[in-house]
């Protein structure tokens, strides 16, 4: 029997019972299309979040101080042990780092009028903004001569823009109050909108580090220092280097743990993108069990549909047909549920991703190895399944099938 005849006998079988045929599919089509979408949500929240901490700058190295006393290392940027000793050795010895800032952080009210907003103020150096990959909107950025003298100017976000000043004024060459001391706005930063985190990172005010140290919180220490890796490949080699020569800053022995804490944009890049995946593949098992119950439907509709064609079969075996050509017409019917359920389980996962990201704004990425990879176990699952059913059906006694009512 050729394969025409035996798709065209299959396709005959399924019109003869379209709803039953569709309700046996349905397993199929949820299976492959929850596989799909689930894939594509698990895709595209790992590409946003690399995105995100890529926006804040992929080459990015953060020193945090910490505490090293009896043997209990403890980061918080409330110690004390990062200076400017510590920056001018990392400028001058340092071969893989392109960019460094010492910062100081504070929180408080900035206020403009009768107009009032809580937020952060960082002090930190003009190296600051490549770092981190800020843009100014409007003005200009402070300079090093600000950072020497210790100048009350300073940067805001949008966020702090919107809530200190009318609708449509521009900040630029105002005067504002943060922590009752005056600050001149010199310029604003374009919006960068919330990070990987889900803070708002248009919530701020950059100023001189000198002035934030020296005019506000009245200290020598820094709580972070920010660097900027060369290239994205050289991060582990600047870590290392920065290690040693920190390590040397502070004058520790071999014996003793280092008193800060490094930290790569890399690194937190992986630990959210292994949650991510994990949880990708949590979700897509769950789905996977639907492809599973199809497959045992496929099954069962094959029983149901070997037992009601029983002297169907019988007949064709008296008019010459063999074993192998029963077992491949049920098998056929088998596979044709399952592709077919697969190609509308495609399009229904393909349709989910993109209602998915238009009505709750979730990013997706449709993988081509997912569409490929569920269509090939739908036919694999129609192979699998449909063949117990089939080789049954050819191993039918003819006289007794034909008896059969």
């Amino acid at each position: 029997m050729t394969w025409y005849n035996l798709l065209k006998i299959a396709f005959t079988a399924l019109r003869r019972n379209k709803l039953r045929a569709f309700l046996t599919m349905l397993g199929i089509i949820i299976g492959v299309g929850a596989v799909i979408a689930m894939v594509a949500i698990g895709q595209g929240s790992k590409q946003s979040i690399h995105d995100n901490l890529a926006n804040m700058g992929s080459n990015m190295i953060t020193v945090v101080p910490a505490s090293n006393l009896a043997g209990a290392k403890i980061s918080g940027s409330s110690f004390q042990t990062l200076t400017e000793k510590d920056i001018k050795n990392l400028q001058t010895k340092s071969k893989f780092i392109s960019k460094i800032s010492p910062a100081v952080v504070v929180r408080s009210q900035a206020v403009n009028g009768h107009l009032n907003w809580p937020t952060t103020m960082q002090g930190v150096d003009p190296q600051y903004l490549g770092i981190r990959k800020l843009t100014i909107k409007d003005g200009v950025s402070f300079t090093d001569r600000d950072v020497h003298t210790s100048a009350k100017v300073c940067l805001i976000g949008q966020t702090v823009v919107n809530n200190i000043f009318a609708p449509g004024e521009n900040p630029v060459g105002k005067v504002i109050r943060f922590d009752n001391i005056p600050f001149t706005v010199i310029g604003t930063l374009t919006a960068k909108g919330n990070n990987a985190f889900g803070q708002d990172q248009d919530d701020i005010l950059i100023a001189p580090y000198t002035s934030v140290q020296n005019r506000i919180l009245a200290t020598i220490y820094f709580q972070y220092i920010y660097t900027s890796a060369s290239q994205e490949n050289l991060t582990d080699s600047a870590v290392n280097e920065m290690t040693r020569i920190l390590r040397s800053s502070h004058r520790l022995t071999a014996a003793q743990d280092n008193d800060f804490t490094i930290r790569t944009q890399q690194e937190l890049m992986n630990t959210l993108s292994s949650t991510s995946s994990l949880l990708t593949v949590l979700l897509t098992v769950i789905a996977a069990i639907s492809l599973i119950i199809g497959g045992i439907g496929i099954m069962n509709i094959m029983y149901v549909s070997v037992t009601e064609r029983t002297r169907e079969i019988g007949l064709r075996m008296a008019i010459g047909a063999k074993g192998k050509d029963i077992l491949l017409q049920f098998l056929t019917e088998a596979i044709l549920i399952s592709i077919t359920g697969g190609l509308i389980g495609v399009l229904l996962g393909i349709v989910s991703s993109r209602l998915v990201t238009i009505f709750l704004s979730w990013p997706t990425i449709i993988s081509e190895s997912s569409v490929i990879v569920s269509f090939l176990i739908c036919a694999m699952t129609g192979i699998f399944f449909g063949y117990y059913p089939a080789q049954k059906a050819s191993h039918l006694d003819p006289i007794d099938a034909l008896r059969y009512e």
